[in-house]
């Protein structure tokens, strides 16, 4: 089975180009974040058309996550237990959608930005992560054999390696010790990077972005990830990250982390 996170930055803007690349890689699964669009606007009668079913929550033009699958979706949650909100009263956003597919939980997550050091957007951030810690381990303790895997844009490059510079990003977000620390929090939960083993190099992005030509200058950072439970860890086989769509009129500001998973023994 193949599995694959992207955000797409609104999916009415590119459903041609995320249809297409479901096709061009044979994707079982693909968990989308950033639709930007509600749940009746979601472009679902091209995915139908390419044989797949959709589980979406979305509630404004902003954030937004889907999960697409040809090899079933049930038992669809819209948001993890402990869940924290946003705003004044907080509300809970759309940035976590789990369900069941080919015997696999998963989960297609954005996680808050953050913004910058001090802001209290950054304290949400990191409070997220810590429920996405406690809710990660609760579904270990429950079953220690369960199959689950925890997709999407992640907001956090863990390792130097993971921007293009170092010293750019000193002082601010996403390399931050305190959200380093929350990415790994959730690793040590039990959850492991799946393709970093098949994708390791410096230089190894899925998000650049659209300013000062940060593509084709290569300054990019690390920030999508695949993090697998320990029995689905066992099965991955293979991974990569395709650059090539962030290529090209329209393409998004990230590319996709796909995932081979071997058939369950």
């Amino acid at each position: 089975m193949r599995i694959a996170t992207f955000n797409c930055n609104s999916i009415r803007t590119r459903v041609d180009r995320v249809v297409a690349l479901l096709e061009r890689h044979e994707i079982d699964v693909l968990a989308l974040q950033e639709t930007k669009c509600k749940d009746d606007q979601f472009p679902l009668l091209p995915f139908e058309a390419a044989g797949y079913e959709v589980a979406h929550v979305g509630h404004s033009q902003w954030n937004g996550v889907a999960l697409v699958s040809r090899v079933g979706i049930e038992d669809v949650e819209v948001g993890f237990p402990g869940q924290p909100g946003w705003g004044d009263p907080a509300q809970a956003e759309a940035r976590a959608i789990g369900a069941s597919c080919g015997g696999v939980r998963l989960w297609s997550l954005y996680v808050p930005n953050g913004r910058s050091l001090g802001d209290p957007h950054l304290a949400y951030k990191l409070d997220w992560l810590a429920a996405l810690r406690e809710a990660g381990t609760a579904w270990l303790t429950e079953d220690p054999q369960a199959q689950i895997a925890l997709m999407g844009d992640w907001n956090i490059a863990p390792r130097d390696e993971d921007v293009w510079s170092v010293a750019f990003y000193e002082g601010r977000t996403h390399t931050s010790p305190g959200e380093r620390a929350a990415f790994q929090g959730v690793v040590d939960a039990g959850y492991a990077d799946l393709a970093r083993p098949y994708t390791e190099g410096p230089g190894v992005y899925t998000y650049w972005d659209y300013t000062q030509l940060a593509f084709p200058k290569r300054r990019g950072m690390r920030i999508d990830f695949v993090l697998g439970s320990p029995t689905l860890r066992t099965r991955a086989e293979g991974a990569f990250v395709d650059r090539d769509e962030r290529k090209g009129k329209g393409a998004s500001d990230h590319a996709p982390v796909v995932v081979e998973v071997a058939d369950a023994g």
